[in-house]
Order: C-alpha cells, then structure tokens, then sequence
C-alpha cells in the first residue's frame, strides 16, 4: 500500500484531499502546524503528525517511510513576496530534500495559475511563466528548485498549477456566509475555476499514477467573475454582491495591509490580491484530465456551484412557509448526490 504524506492538511482543499484519501482506505499522514485544527481530522482514518515546514526536525519525522507527497502547505495568502517565500520556497525545497533521504519516489506539489501574467490565450503546459504577483513568484521559484532536486535525485515530481478553486468552506463562500462578497474590479476578465472535490481527486489520481511534469489544470469551461457571481447569486440570492473599483480596492488594501504588516499579523486584504483577482488566466480544457482517463464530476461552475448551495444546508435552506420562489429541484439545478469514487 502506498504511504502517502499530505502537508496543508488542514486547509481548504487538504482537508478534501484528506477526507478523500482515508475513504479510499489509504490511511494517509497528515502534517499539522496547529494543534488547534487538528479536530477537523479526528473522523478521519489517519496518522496525524505534528510539524511546520520551517522546522527541519519535525518535517525529517513527517517523511519517514513515506513513499508519496503530496505537498500543499504553505503561506496560502497573496502578501508580499518575503513574506511569502520562507514557506512557499524554502519550506519546499527542506520538504523535498527530506523526502528524497528518506527514500521517497514521488512528489506532487500544488501550485497556482498566478505564475503566468495575463493573456487572452488558454495557457498550457508550454505557456510561459511570468508571474506579476509576489505569490505567483515565490511558487514559480518552488517549481525550478523542485524541478532541480527531482531531476538529480531521480523522484518523479508533479506539478499541479491550479485554478481559483471553490467550495463551501473557501475563503470567498465564508463572505457568502457573511451576507457581503466584495469584488475589486469589473470582473468581466475570464479566469479557470474548479470544485474542490474535483481539485481532490486530481491530485490523488496524480500521486497514485506515473504521471509526472508540471501542467496548469481547470475546469471545461473558464469564465470571467461577473458570470460566477451572476450564477451563484441565481442559487442564493441572499447576500449582496459589491463592486469596487480597482484603483479604490488598490488604495483601501494598501493601507490594512501595511497596518497588519506592522502588527506582525497575516492580511487577507492586499493590493496583490485585487490585482490577482484581476489576472485572465484561462487554461486549456481537460489537461492531466485526459491523461488519467479521468472526467470531472463537476466540469463547470453551474454543476459546481448547486452542489456547492443544495448540498449545504446553511447556504440554501428556506422554511417551506417562507420559500416564496421556484424549488431549485424542480428546476434541475441541483445535482444528485455523485458517485464517490
């Protein structure tokens, strides 16, 4: 049986990742930073292990005996480049050198569709780099140093350059919860989306496959934020939708940002992430995808999101006495339940 280490395991697609690995009776280990978090995996049947990527003993641990990894840790916010790159780039590089002493075969490392600038043109796996945004750098700067290590070592690396991924516990439905989603820009600029249970499943084909090189994936149909906000205030009208202009997000940003900078605290609020959510960056339909022989269960946003609204129930549901508009059942948009694979 394949021993698989998962890092990130705690966060919004490691925790899918996770859930997704011990169902298939895989009895993965999982590298926690925080204790505190460590409950949302007591249901799972897995090996949790203490550690932080900055801390070499603690990762030596995490990977011994360990034949794959599937590496997502790391500063998931758009800050500036140095604060993002100890985790990003260094945290990597320990993980993989550990992971090779240990006798490792594979490495799957989660990257981000924010290393290439924007085009009009779907990227692919030979589009080339170019990050404008300090994450996108620190990742594209990971990729190389992995690549490097891979390469001499004789370890088979994936890498995944993933889209904007969403489901019910991302960052963005945590605004919808809240009643208020701010969007800096006009968001008419088309960007690659994908469910994070299929996000899950890419990643865990992956490591179990002989696939190897670096390739950004999506789902079969981008489209630009408007459209998104559009389809999701159709199957729950009940938050408002805020457009900002860039140039007043820009401004606004930048001064929370330089306040959190001075209190040593994390910004979710930055100048990086309104021009991120601004980037076009749409990728080709099906890569990796159809080298698996694997289809999506949910290959665009309309599926996605009414499994997203119908299948939680804070979300969608109404007392039937005050459900004064058409059943969304009656009208299709909610899916079965899918088939777990």
């Amino acid at each position: 049986m394949n021993r698989i280490l998962v890092t990130g395991a705690t966060g919004f697609i490691g925790l899918e990742l996770a859930r997704l690995l011990a169902e298939q009776g895989l009895v993965p280990r999982l590298l926690v930073r925080r204790p505190s978090r460590a409950t949302l995996l007591n249901s799972l049947d897995a090996k949790i292990i203490p550690g932080d990527l900055e801390d070499v003993q603690s990762i030596r641990r995490a990977v011994q005996g360990v034949d794959i990894v599937i590496h997502l840790g790391g500063r998931a916010l758009f800050e500036r480049y140095e604060l993002v790159r100890p985790t990003l780039v260094d945290g990597s590089v320990t993980l993989m050198r550990e992971a090779i002493a240990a006798g490792a075969r594979a490495f799957v490392f989660s990257s981000s569709l924010l290393v290439y600038e924007s085009q009009k043109s779907p990227v692919d796996a030979q589009t080339t780099l170019k990050p404008t945004l300090g994450y996108g750098r620190a990742k594209v700067e990971a990729e190389q140093a992995l690549t490097r290590m891979a390469s001499e070592a004789g370890i088979r690396l994936a890498i995944l350059r993933l889209p904007h991924v969403y489901g019910a516990t991302s960052l963005l439905f945590d605004q919808v919860r809240r009643g208020l989603v701010i969007q800096p820009g006009p968001g008419q600029n088309v960007f690659s989306h994908m469910h994070v249970h299929d996000a899950a499943r890419l990643l865990s084909a992956v490591a179990l496959s002989e696939w190897s090189g670096a390739s950004p994936v999506g789902d079969s149909q981008p489209q630009n934020w408007m459209e998104f906000m559009t389809q999701a205030r159709t199957l729950y009208p009940r938050f408002r939708h805020l457009r900002l202009p860039v140039w007043l997000a820009l401004s606004g940003c930048f001064v929370l940002e330089n306040i959190y900078h001075a209190l040593r605290r994390p910004a979710l609020l930055t100048t990086d992430a309104v021009r991120g959510f601004n980037l076009e960056v749409a990728v080709r339909p099906n890569l990796v995808w159809k080298d698996l022989g694997l289809e999506m269960l949910y290959p665009t946003t309309r599926e996605g999101l009414a499994e997203v609204f119908c299948r939680n129930v804070p979300f969608a549901w109404l007392p039937s006495v005050r459900d004064r508009c058409a059943c969304y059942l009656d009208q299709g948009a909610c899916p079965m339940p899918p088939a777990i694979d």
